[in-house]
């Protein structure tokens, strides 16, 4: 399958599949952060473009999202060429931001390995009455979402508000945004936010893997 990138041993016994956000490729300083740091766990990590963003790439020409349909129809596809590439892997599904929203809704649908949320769109900048949470009410595949607290999409505040699955963790970070970067006067850094993002992430892949195998 074209459009793709591995990181990490191909013959893994769990795979992370992740898709980019709306404005960056899947080759973001972001995505490549996660992707080495899932590799180095051991863990096999494939990132995808969505087709406006290998347009995009080949034209230099920015582009809006496609239609959903066709997000759903790209995100499936991937899906299927891991299960094909190694049949005996778990599958962990997820991504930045709309990669993720996507995903989620795939879950919704039948159940997956696992899935994780790096910044989920609960909602648009500046619109917290309207939500994309409704698939999330009842999604049966266990789930992770890394959040920043003050994320612009959905902060600490506004979530707690939600009435979300029993199947969906959350993990904080603590004064990040919606890429997860902290002010200077919290006295972090973006890169320990991240790094504090890939551990969560890794452990729960980990389980994930834990979890089906007894």
């Amino acid at each position: 399958m074209d459009n793709l990138m591995t990181s990490g041993p191909a013959d893994a016994s769990t795979t992370v599949v992740l898709g980019h956000g709306a404005g960056a490729p899947m080759d973001s300083p972001f995505m490549e952060f996660f992707a080495g740091g899932i590799a180095a766990a051991g863990l096999s990590c494939v990132r995808f473009e969505f087709p406006y963003m290998a347009e995009r790439r080949e034209t230099g020409k920015k582009r809006p999202p496609n239609t959903m349909a066709v997000l759903l129809e790209t995100w499936q596809g991937v899906i299927d060429h891991v299960h094909q590439r190694n049949s005996d892997a778990t599958v962990i599904i997820g991504g930045k931001s709309m990669g993720g929203r996507v995903a989620s809704m795939l879950a919704s649908e039948s159940k997956m390995d696992g899935l994780v949320c790096l910044g989920y769109p609960f909602h648009p900048a500046g619109r917290p009455e309207k939500l994309r949470v409704d698939h999330l009410l009842t999604i049966p595949t266990p789930t992770l979402i890394i959040q920043g607290t003050r994320d612009t999409l959905g902060n600490v505040d506004d979530v707690a508000g939600y009435t979300l699955s029993e199947t969906i963790q959350l993990h904080w970070l603590e004064d990040g945004d919606h890429n997860f970067k902290p002010r200077k006067a919290s006295g972090r850094t973006e890169e320990q936010n991240w790094q504090e993002g890939v551990d969560a992430l890794v452990s729960f892949a980990k389980d994930c893997r834990q979890g089906l195998s007894t």
